[in-house]
């Protein structure tokens, strides 16, 4: 299940903003990619201007991997944004959607998961 969550602020205003709203919920950004221009650069292009962010509360990210190796798959955390008929979108991959691939987690890791992924879905909501 993908997480998805709009606002009425400019794809361009939510990208400059982004590293800000990311420390005010504990988070840094690792980095980010254009798609549009790396897909161009390779001779691919496409017409939506796709960003994406790497997401890490490194805190955060040390208790999960000392609890349940595998979660490294989905670190670390993502945001995209991109905007489609004059609204910006911020989606990412729901908390739902990892616990449901992981086996033998126990209960307080999916309450500890929950609380990340309710500053990360504050952060997509801070606009």
């Amino acid at each position: 299940m993908i997480f998805r969550t709009t606002t009425n602020y400019s794809a361009q205003t939510v990208k400059k903003q982004m590293e800000q709203k990311a420390k005010e919920v504990g988070f840094g950004v690792l980095g980010s990619y254009e798609f549009k221009k790396i897909l161009k650069d390779k001779g691919f292009p496409i017409t939506r201007d796709v960003t994406l962010f790497e997401l890490c509360n490194p805190q955060a990210a040390q208790e999960a991997l000392n609890a349940v190796p595998e979660i490294s798959v989905y670190l670390p955390c993502r945001v995209s944004v991109y905007e489609e008929d004059g609204v910006t979108i911020l989606s990412t991959i729901g908390v739902e959607s990892i616990m449901e691939n992981i086996e033998n987690i126990d209960d307080e890791f999916k309450k500890h998961m929950q609380e990340i992924f309710d500053k990360i879905r504050a952060l997509m909501n801070a606009w």
